[in-house]
């Protein structure tokens, strides 16, 4: 750094000492210490080449974080930085920046540290960072990281340790009551250009930015270390400091739909240094500490201090992503923002509407306290937020006991019109999982016969899905990937271990998966009885999900295929990233039952949002339809011939590859995000690919181009045998099958059938040792069955 051409050595010396004089003025006016309480670090010499490095690059970062010194303290820094004499040089950089410290920390010679507060105003901001300077008299030389602590940097959640069915019963965690006083954040600045680690000298200066939840007189005990052990004896390892926070701006939100009625939207909100607002680590319902985004109604409002501010505005996949400027002023405590939402497409609008019905309100990225998850209407607002239209709240292991209290046997009360929400189960932390999870819909009760505690359940899944029909209910699968990984390709397309070369992408594919896992490894078993009444996709790798369930649709089976998320499990960054779309009938409203009703006949699509398949049909009968003797998605064909497939199409890419998208595209299939529209594109067009399959085998596509436009399409398909026939842009989306039968042939192919008759023998050899001896015998007797319907499968398959 050049010195400022107006300041000589001489001139300088003077302006040192007047300095030093007006500081004793300064810190008077202050009412601390400086100069007259002994516990403030001073220095007065040091070498001072290294000081003005370090104080260089200091001036550089506060520039950096929006703290910039005021001109005339930054003139005379620079003109102490001049001064060769190495007391002088020191004293005048001590005048200058101790003003704006918070607090001096020294680290005596046995690397004890002690804390003063400093003569800085201690004003903070609500829901915002204000930047301070701490000042370190290092006399041990120390190249540790300097650490702030305080109790009030506490965390306002915590997980816990032990079993979390009962977590706050088991571990000690954070109360309700102890959340008031956990109003603080810090952070030390140490990015680029200064280091994390002090830097050894005996002077030198670091950036602290504190963060207040609240607005008003706190006080908060702070305090630092350089390493567990390193705090001084006594009270000196920290002081109090009752700070002044100053009230945000409260910004009152018109959030609007397309047809201009007030909605509920996600949106994210940073500052131009990239920090998020509210600041997630003092977050708590309804917003939730893993996520950037919040989500806010139409009249609702949020408190941001004075800035600017860069908002992305988001409403589920069918909504166009915005990115607005607000300027937050300090003229006023009150200003409002207004937000028109844009779609590209509008799935309801067709009757076709979308749900996740694997949502969670506890465990996984969940807080297991100050509350054991979190609450219904907290869930609900995530569900508005991203536009899903049923929403299904899975109960599971995790704070078991608590969360089943929400579970009603119906829709929940605080449902809208068109977004519904209902508590159902998860079989996941019982029994039973080793053998796969459960997803249990449309329950009337949610205590397995016979239990009053999880760890009574069955130990394997096909009594748990019979039970669960027998109430009325609709049950599956969940996450059914997991244990069913398929092995790489080499370069010379021969079968290696996962990982070891390119990921399976053929389906159906021959080879064998160890079913290990806790995915739908049962459904082996239960699709062939006839006690499943479908499988999961979309939150785990494509080829995983569906190569069973092809296998099993060609060997007789007619479970169908649902989408989910997992929320906060596999996917924490929102609901609704796995979905699938139901359609309801013209004239009928939308309620629960009839939807769950249409994710059970297979009425329905699923996929990430971003592709859709409306109205397929084969020869004019709709997915999902009964038919005249009452099956449903069954046309017969009286002899082998053409079909014709008719839908509507409709996809939305971004115009061009970005880096982003491309790194989408780059990853290996059983990388995240596993289903994801941009894996389509095909080279650098906007173009994808829409397949018909019969039998799992592509035999028609075509392309789309992914504008948002939604196009009519239709094909002729030649059927010689029995298929089941769907669409598909993989992975992206993926409708459920129209069943054709030729000639009164069944779906029968003998591959399928003879890899469904193997699969079962290896299911049982992974979970055979998990199920109780008491229920062994009626297990091998459910896998000896289904091993009977694969065998006849085999026998008459073509």
């Amino acid at each position: 750094m050049k010195p400022h051409p107006d300041v000589t050595p001489c001139s300088s010396r003077r302006l040192i000492a007047a300095l030093l004089h007006s500081a004793v003025l300064i810190s008077t006016v202050a009412g601390i210490a400086v100069g007259a309480d002994e516990s403030w670090p001073r220095v007065g010499r040091t070498e001072t080449q290294p000081l003005v490095a370090a104080t260089e690059r200091l001036i550089q970062a506060l520039d950096f974080v929006g703290a910039p010194l005021g001109p005339e303290d930054r003139t005379s820094l620079q003109a102490a930085l001049k001064e060769t004499d190495p007391a002088d040089c020191t004293q005048g950089v001590e005048t200058i920046l101790d003003k704006y410290c918070v607090v001096g920390v020294t680290i005596n010679p046995e690397s004890r540290v002690s804390v003063t507060g400093g003569p800085v105003a201690k004003e903070l901001i609500q829901q915002g960072w204000r930047t301070f300077l701490v000042k370190v008299r290092n006399q041990a030389g120390v190249t540790a990281e300097l650490k702030p602590e305080s109790e009030n940097l506490l965390p306002v959640y915590q997980r816990g340790k032990g079993p979390r069915e009962r977590p706050m019963t088991v571990d000690n965690l954070v109360t309700s009551d102890q959340v008031p006083n956990r109003f603080l954040d810090a952070a030390m600045y140490n990015r680029q250009p200064l280091k994390p680690e002090l830097s050894g000298l005996e002077l030198e200066y670091r950036i602290l930015q504190l963060y207040s939840r609240d607005a008003g007189r706190r006080e908060a005990q702070l305090g630092f270390h350089v390493g567990q052990g390193t705090q001084d004896i006594g009270f000196r390892n920290s002081t109090p400091i009752l700070f002044r926070c100053l009230p945000a701006v409260e910004v009152t939100l018109g959030v609007r739909d397309v047809d201009g009625a007030p909605t509920t939207a996600a949106l994210t909100i940073r500052d131009q240094y990239g920090r998020v607002y509210p600041n997630p680590a003092r977050r708590l319902a309804p917003d939730f500490f893993f996520h950037d985004q919040i989500y806010r109604a139409d009249g609702e409002s949020l408190r941001l201090p004075p800035g600017d501010y860069s908002i992305t505005v988001q409403r589920g996949p069918e909504y166009r992503v915005a990115k607005h400027a607000l300027k937050v002023g300090d003229d006023s405590p009150k200003q409002n923002f207004d937000i028109k939402l844009e779609r590209w497409i509008h799935a309801a609008d067709r009757r076709w509407f979308s749900g996740d019905h694997h949502v969670h309100a506890a465990g996984c990225a969940h807080y297991d306290s100050p509350t054991e998850g979190v609450g219904p209407e907290d869930m609900l607002r995530h569900i508005l937020g991203e536009d899903l239209n049923v929403g299904c709240v899975l109960s599971w292991g995790p704070c078991w006991y608590t969360q089943k209290q929400y579970f009603e046997g119906r829709t929940s009360g605080l449902s809208k019109p068109n977004n519904l929400m209902r508590y159902d189960v998860e079989v996941s932390g019982f029994p039973s999982s080793h053998a796969g999870h459960l997803c249990l819909l449309r329950l009337t009760e949610d205590d397995y016969p016979g239990t009053t505690l999880l760890e009574q359940w069955p130990t394997w899944t096909q009594p748990v899905l019979a039970w669960g029909r027998r109430q009325g209910g609709v049950v599956g699968y969940s996450h059914s990937g997991w244990g069913l990984q398929l092995p790489d390709y080499d370069e010379s397309g021969n079968r290696v271990p996962t990982g070891k070369g390119r990921a399976a992408d053929k389906l159906p594919d021959m080879a064998m998966p160890p079913f290990d896992g806790i995915g739908a490894n049962e459904f082996i078993v239960t699709a062939a009885n006839d006690v499943c009444d479908f499988i999961s996709a979309v939150d785990t790798p494509s080829t995983s999900e569906l190569n069973i369930w092809y296998h099993t649709l060609n060997a007789g089976c007619r479970t169908r295929i649902s989408g989910e998320t997992d929320f906060p499990c596999i996917y924490g960054d929102k609901v609704g990233l796995g979905r699938i779309y139901v359609k309801v009938p013209e004239g009928t409203e939308l309620d629960y039952d009839t939807w769950v009703q249409g994710l059970k006949d297979g009425r329905s699509y699923c996929g990430d949002g971003l592709s859709h398949i409306f109205d397929f049909a084969v020869n004019g009968f709709g997915v999902g339809e009964k038919g005249a003797d009452g099956t449903v998605s069954e046309l017969k064909l009286a002899q082998p011939g053409q079909v014709t497939v008719t839908f509507d199409a409709a996809a939305l890419l971004e115009p061009e590859p970005t880096a982003e998208t491309e790194a989408i595209r780059g990853r290996r299939l059983d990388h995240k995000p596993y289903w994801h529209l941009e894996r389509c594109r095909i080279g650098r067009t906007r173009n994808v690919s829409v397949e018909i399959v019969a039998n799992g085998d592509v035999v028609a596509r075509r392309d789309l181009l992914a504008d948002g436009s939604v196009r009519p399409m239709k094909f002729e398909i030649p059927l010689q045998k029995s298929a089941w026939v769907a669409v598909r842009i993989l992975p992206s989306v993926h409708t459920n099958p129209v069943f054709v039968e030729v000639a009164g042939r069944p779906i029968q192919v003998k591959s399928s059938a003879e890899w469904c008759r193997k699969a079962v023998d290896v299911c049982w050899k992974q979970k055979e040792g998990r199920i109780r001896p008491t229920e062994r015998e009626a297990a091998r007797s459910a896998y000896d069955q289904a091993a009977k319907f694969y065998e006849q499968a085999i026998s008459s398959g073509e």
